[in-house]
């Protein structure tokens, strides 16, 4: 992958229904300046996570690296239980982002099945990562470059709006700033801006996929520091920007989940096809996300395999250097999810959809710890900071400020009712895969 490839990976994995669909929960629940304010603390936890994440990724290019790095520098069993936890989490996104594909394309063909569509999107996605490494970034570069330019698009309007160039239906004066602050600065208390940072961080996750990628990048000691460094200018710019003219705009109240905020925005600026224009964005920005979490998850089990942790036939790849039966066995996976969804959608779906949540999250705080550990262990072994091509400035400042507000983020949920359940799912499932991996090294030692 060259520099192009892994600025819109990382960028595109972060833009999909977290900001074109949750960003309306959390202004609902959080408020106006409660919502800026919990974006703002997520693109400082994130930032802090990519910088740790560059040191080790520079250091050492590892595809799939996550639990690579726990694995040698917090244990074994973490390095096992991260790459579950994470090869989860995109798979539970991949069925319901085809769900959501489907349920998008019966607006346009409302007579339609919706698994007709499901199964259409999946076959594109599969075939996309199947081709070779350079087609799925060719195509996530350019599924990415549609959103990105959606979205500056939607900023600009969206502040000729809020200044009166462009009048909004209903209203006969700018409306500016008056939406963020006439109803107090926190409508729901100051409790709801922690409250909501679960979803503010489902919104950021994707970021890391600049770690998966660091073993089939193009000069990695120069390109990820370059898409790191940019992160944080583009998560206040993307992210930030889009929930000021959200708020601005619409009455907080009338923020949700039932329809994406940018419709809203766009109906209430009067645009004409603005409906069917968002439909496709999102579209877009769904597809992205699959993409994306196909090549993650499939990638994440190569990488186990090669580390002996599962069966070595899934790191086997083919003449295109992809590994086909990781990548067989993550569609599969997902299409579980799907099904899920559908048949058991109140039991199994919501145990995995819990999981999943809260694991991005464990990965942070797995990757700020492996930082820490490895500038330990890289200075007791004799090594001087100048071999290092990138550095996580601060050091220790900023691995254990991002490990430690990444574990605040998983605490607070407790005092939000309708989250809560994550964090009762999450701690047996995080005990049972390390029982897993314990076990199976038990049994290992045995027969030996």
């Amino acid at each position: 992958m060259e520099a192009r490839h892994l600025f819109m990976i990382s960028l595109g994995g972060v833009i999909g229904t977290g900001l074109f669909l949750s960003s309306g929960y959390t202004i609902h629940e959080a408020g106006p300046i409660g919502t800026i304010l919990a974006y703002g603390i997520g693109a400082v936890v994130v930032y802090l996570v990519m910088l740790c994440l560059g040191e080790l990724s520079v250091a050492m290019p590892e595809t799939g690296s996550f639990h690579v790095y726990a694995d040698r520098y917090i244990g074994p069993g973490t390095g096992f239980t991260v790459a579950i936890l994470y090869w989860l989490t995109w798979t539970v996104a991949l069925g319901s982002e085809f769900t959501a594909a489907g349920l998008i394309m019966r607006q346009w063909f409302p007579n339609s099945p919706t698994w007709i569509w499901s199964a259409l999107f999946m076959a594109v996605i599969f075939i996309s990562n199947a081709l070779s490494v350079r087609f799925f970034a060719e195509t996530e570069f350019w599924f990415s470059s549609i959103k990105v330019i959606a979205i500056v698009i939607f900023i600009i309007v969206g502040f000729l709006a809020i200044f009166g160039v462009i009048p909004i239906k209903g209203t006969t004066h700018a409306p500016l700033f008056t939406n963020l602050f006439k109803d107090g600065l926190f409508p729901n208390g100051f409790k709801a801006v922690f409250t909501t940072m679960l979803t503010v961080n489902f919104a950021f996750s994707g970021t890391e996929l600049i770690g998966v990628t660091a073993g089939e990048t193009k000069d990695p000691g120069k390109n990820i520091p370059r898409a790191i460094h940019t992160t944080l200018l583009r998560l206040v710019i993307f992210f930030i920007g889009s929930i000021v003219v959200m708020s601005a705009l619409i009455p907080w109240q009338k923020a949700g989940v039932n329809q994406s905020p940018f419709v809203l925005v766009f109906n209430s600026i009067g645009l004409p096809f603005a409906g069917d224009l968002m439909n496709f964005v999102v579209l877009t920005a769904i597809l992205s996300a699959a993409n994306s979490g196909l090549y993650a998850s499939t990638r994440m089990l190569w990488s186990l395999a090669h580390e002996g942790m599962i069966p070595l036939k899934y790191a086997k790849t083919n003449s295109h250097d992809v590994p086909m039966l990781a990548l067989c066995l993550s569609m599969i996976g997902g299409i579980f999810a799907l099904v899920s969804s559908v048949v058991a959608a109140s039991t199994v779906y919501l145990v995995l959809v819990s999981i999943s949540g809260l694991a991005v999250v464990i990965v942070w705080m797995a990757i700020a710890l492996s930082e820490i550990n490895f500038r330990k262990n890289f200075l007791k072994s004799g090594h001087d900071l100048s071999e290092l091509k990138f550095k996580t400035p601060w050091y220790p400042i900023v691995p254990w400020a991002a490990f430690i507000m990444s574990l605040l983020s998983c605490i607070l949920i407790v005092f939000d009712p309708n989250q809560r359940s994550a964090l009762f799912y999450m701690i047996p499932f995080l005990i049972i895969c390390y029982g897993v991996y314990y076990g199976k090294e038990y049994l290992k030692k045995r027969r030996n």
